[in-house]
């Protein structure tokens, strides 16, 4: 049994090249992608890079505590990223943290004060009649059919038009096609708009002299707007009242249109309920499915009715979010019943997009600001250059100490410091833009904090090392008895730094997630190394005779270990004559 034990044993321990080659490929590979993706160096935090950090807090309505939950948060989550790409930001991240916690992060160069404003207050969504809407170039859309087929956006446009349809009533049939953007939204369309009004219609002759001026001066910005400029995108119309026409833009299958909206007849908190479902029964793919209040159902039927009487563009209703035409489906009916559906060509996350958006106007959730900090870019570069400086002085102290204390051995753990620092560089590197990691002063010191992590692997497997050595063993059986014992103390050893790492990460929010994260990563990274690379790197360099031979230089001197003699057996005489023989070791 035990013969055939050591044969593995020993067939293992004569190809410890193959794991460095493992390692070393895995290097090559990813710094390869590293610099194939176009990002090679770390993508920083608020608090290096300098920029804005808001921290908001979700607050339910009274007798609603169970709103707070990851779809609502989710969909907040969705509406706020919206918002802070209005704001011409394109490295802004938001996301969720722990579960009632919303953090935004806005790069410098951005104005703090209108971000805040952004993403703290409540989102806006209405229901809006359209009186005209054209593309931004100039070009007038055409008329389509209530039967035309279906396009890839929610706004009108020249070959289709998403369409409204009852999902219960009798006197609208779910027939219609719709855009992947097709859907209604929360806020109101007056049930008063005028179904014939145009960007050109003049003012009846009872309208009031203030009512008129104001549908000139509309008329003019419907004539002036230009939806192509980024600038104008998110703010036309945006601080237009639910009872007041307005204009906004909308994007159809990559282009811009203008729209002239009348006044808003449905809320978004009208809407009870939205989602994105699958039809299998027509095969008409994905659809958005809303219910209303008691009251939203009224309004609907209302609107839809009047709608309905009227041609294209006037008879569509405009989904507007914060400002901004989501979808402008058309109907060609009343639809009651406090239930519609919007169907089209969708796909599943077009379907599942625009069901969130509708669904923002319903949350009983508000936002509360808990805390905001803005970081200049100066005082991020010098954090980071004071955390860099911490780094290099730790890594100094631990070679300084290798090199007084194990000498020789640390031609072997320096270099794994080295492949460590490496891995952890550039996979830090990856996961800015596959995960959105931000490397955050936190990060910077869980990094360091990591440094005496992996040096400590070291040091268990050195000390294993010598104890064999300090019992008479020669070196390279030495190092093959001590690997067993080491690597079960590593393994432990790492295994409750990782476990208090992720109980970190789980329970705290905002930036110590970013040392959670990084102690977490730096110590699966140690097992990694020490397995790979430090050992099979050890057992190569037993061979060798500077290390065999204990050199007093090597750190395994067996003399300045205070070895034992080599480990000999007598061997018993056979026979009854030779009597007892004690076996000793010299």
């Amino acid at each position: 049994m035990a013969a055939p034990k050591r044969g593995r044993s020993a067939s293992a321990q004569s190809k410890p090249g193959r794991s460095l080659a493992l390692i070393l490929i895995a290097i090559v590979a990813l710094t390869g992608g590293m610099f194939a993706s176009g990002h090679d160096t770390p993508r920083l935090g608020i608090d290096l890079a300098g920029g804005t950090s808001i921290t908001l807090r979700a607050v339910p309505e009274k007798g609603q505590e169970s709103a707070i939950n990851k779809t609502n948060m989710d969909t907040a989550v969705d509406i706020m990223n919206r918002r802070v790409n209005g704001l011409g930001v394109s490295e802004a991240e938001v996301q969720t943290q722990g579960s009632r916690n919303i953090i935004v992060n806005i790069p410098k160069g951005t104005n703090s004060e209108e971000a805040r404003q952004q993403v703290g207050t409540t989102a806006k969504l209405y229901f809006r009649p359209v009186l005209a809407t054209e593309a931004s170039a100039g070009a007038a859309t055409a008329s389509p059919s209530p039967s035309a087929s279906s396009s890839a956006s929610g706004s009108s446009s020249s070959s289709a038009k998403p369409k409204a349809t009852g999902s219960s009533s009798s006197s609208a049939t779910p027939t219609a096609t719709a855009t992947s953007q097709g859907r209604a939204a929360s806020d109101a369309l007056k049930a008063d708009a005028s179904s014939s009004a145009s960007p050109s219609a003049t003012p009846s002759a009872n309208s009031s002299s203030a009512a008129s001026a104001a549908a000139t001066k509309l008329e003019a910005q419907y004539t002036a707007l230009d939806c192509s400029k980024k600038a104008v995108q998110n703010t036309a119309g945006k601080d237009a009242t639910a009872k007041e026409a307005t204009v906004a833009c909308g994007k159809v299958s990559g282009v811009w249109y203008k729209y002239l909206l009348g006044p808003a007849a449905v809320d978004g908190t009208d809407v009870k309920k939205a989602q994105a479902v699958y039809n299998t029964t027509t095969a008409a793919g994905w659809q958005v499915t809303m219910d209303f209040t008691g009251k939203g159902s009224d309004k609907f039927a209302s609107i839809t009715g009047e709608l309905a009487k009227n041609t294209t563009p006037q008879n569509e209703f405009g989904i507007v979010l914060d400002g901004q035409v989501v979808s402008s489906p058309y109907v060609s009916s009343s639809i009651t019943g406090g239930n519609a559906e919007i169907s089209g060509s969708f796909t599943q996350e077009e379907a599942q997009s625009l069901a969130n958006m509708l669904s923002y106007g319903a949350l009983p959730l508000t936002f509360k600001e808990d805390s905001v900090t803005t970081v200049t870019a100066a005082l991020g570069g010098e954090q980071l250059h004071a955390g860099l400086i911490a780094g290099a002085i730790g890594l100094a102290l631990v070679v300084i100490y290798l090199l007084i204390f194990y000498r020789g051995l640390s031609v072997i753990a320096i270099p794994s410091l080295l492949v460590s620092a490496i891995l952890t560089y550039v996979i830090m590197a990856l996961l800015g833009p596959g995960i959105g990691f931000a490397l955050n002063l936190p990060a910077v010191c869980g990094a360091i904090v990591a440094i005496g992590i992996t040096a400590d692997s070291f040091i268990v497997f050195f000390e294993r090392i010598r104890d064999e050595i300090r019992e008479g063993r020669s070196l390279r059986p030495a190092v093959e008895r001590a690997w067993p014992r080491a690597r079960r103390t590593i393994l432990v050893s790492d295994f409750v730094s990782f476990l208090a790492a992720a109980v970190l990460f789980i329970v705290t929010v905002g930036k110590v997630q970013g040392f959670a994260f990084t102690l977490g990563l730096t110590t699966v990274l140690d097992v990694v190394v020490v397995f790979l690379f430090t050992k099979p790197l050890m057992t190569i360099l037993a061979r060798r005779t500077f290390f065999s031979n204990g050199h007093k230089y090597s750190g395994l001197d067996p003399k300045a270990l205070g070895a034992k003699p080599p480990l000999r057996r007598t061997r018993r005489p056979s026979g009854p004559a030779a009597g007892p023989v004690d076996p000793k070791e010299a």
